[in-house]
């Protein structure tokens, strides 16, 4: 750790479990090895690439730059008040075993958002979410080392900009910021959401009317095991694509035609969430097999590796995806996984 590697292979550090080869690579586990690693001279001027839990990126080539695996580690309750507890967290902690630790400690809020892959760091970046709870809704500043000169900033709710599966970190700062911790706002009074997807049901046939904090990620993480590929035994970067939004002039006109087509609240109160899965499927995308790559027999949101598929091919598949679901629905399907 904290050592610069040359010619190194990335196979371990993603889970599509693809093979590329960075040209530099060093794992970093404190501030200062972040900063050290920015200054190193045989990496000046080539391409970085922040490396978390490599669970949202499809490498379709090798990096022909820096990799460095942001792997700083600890949580701490910083301060609390009547309603919230203020916890932070090092960038490289993983993500479910930070949501793990907050249960076990009584800090509500992130339940929902159970046995997502990923680590805390990249968690602002995407606004993960999950079964109606957003980081967004959690979050209360972060620490980030600006690349340019390796110096700190403090980034408030605000200033991260935060839409559906967005930020600013995505767009305006895109490249120019290495996430160090993330603070959460984390209820003392647990209010319990159990309004999405199947985890009212998960939970009935659990026999638990009234869930606890515990019990909701315990229903989280059954839904997701039952239809999502583990990646240690089939390589995949959970959904693939983001659920689009659409007017709600186009979803009314496309619900003639299709009446079971799922749809959801969107951001803007003229737009309509649609399933991306659903979407997929109806194009006959789901279970289906091209050479090493294929949609997931049990969620065709879910693209994954067979064995020995290379990054390009996956890549073609999700284009041809993209193209099918453009031309049946006129919707464009836009990657919710990094493509490299």
């Amino acid at each position: 750790m904290n050592t610069l590697l040359v010619n190194q292979s990335l196979l371990a550090y993603n889970t599509f479990g693809v093979e590329a080869t960075a040209r530099y690579f060093m794992e970093a586990d404190s501030l200062a090895a972040v900063q050290t690693a920015l200054r190193l001279p045989e990496v000046q001027g080539l391409p970085l690439l922040v490396l978390g839990g490599g669970s949202n990126l499809l490498f379709t080539r090798n990096f022909e730059g820096l990799v460095l695996k942001i792997s700083l580690k600890g949580i701490e309750l910083l301060d609390e008040d009547k309603q919230f507890y203020y916890v932070r967290a090092a960038a490289g902690e993983n993500w479910h075993g930070f949501v793990q630790h907050c249960i076990a400690h009584g800090w509500a809020g992130v339940e929902n958002l159970s046995l997502i892959p990923g680590t805390v760091g990249a968690a602002p970046i995407q606004n993960i979410g999950a079964y109606g709870v957003e980081l967004k809704d959690v979050f209360e500043e972060l620490q980030a080392i600006a690349i340019a000169d390796g110096s700190l900033h403090t980034f408030s709710h605000s200033d991260c900009r935060f839409a559906y599966r967005e930020s600013i970190f995505k767009h305006q700062a895109k490249g120019q910021y290495i996430i160090i911790s993330v603070t959460f706002r984390l209820s003392k009074i647990p209010q319990i959401n159990t309004s999405y997807g199947a985890i009212s049901q998960t939970l009935a046939e659990m026999g638990i009317a009234s869930p606890t904090i515990a019990e909701v990620s315990r229903a989280v993480i059954r839904i997701r095991q039952s239809k999502l590929p583990d990646p240690a035994e089939l390589g995949n970067a959970g959904s693939f694509f983001k659920n689009p939004e659409i007017p709600k002039t186009q979803f009314e006109a496309l619900q003639h035609q299709y009446p079971d087509m799922p749809a959801y609240p969107a951001a803007t109160p003229d737009c309509v969430k649609v399933a991306a899965g659903w979407l997929i499927e109806q194009c006959g995308w789901k279970g289906k097999r091209m050479g090493n790559t294929g949609a997931h027999r049990k969620q065709a949101l879910v693209l994954v590796n067979y064995g020995g598929a290379s990054g390009m091919e996956i890549w073609q598949l999700a284009q041809q995806i993209q193209a099918s679901v453009a031309e049946k629905f006129g919707i464009c399907l836009q990657p919710e996984v990094n493509i490299i």
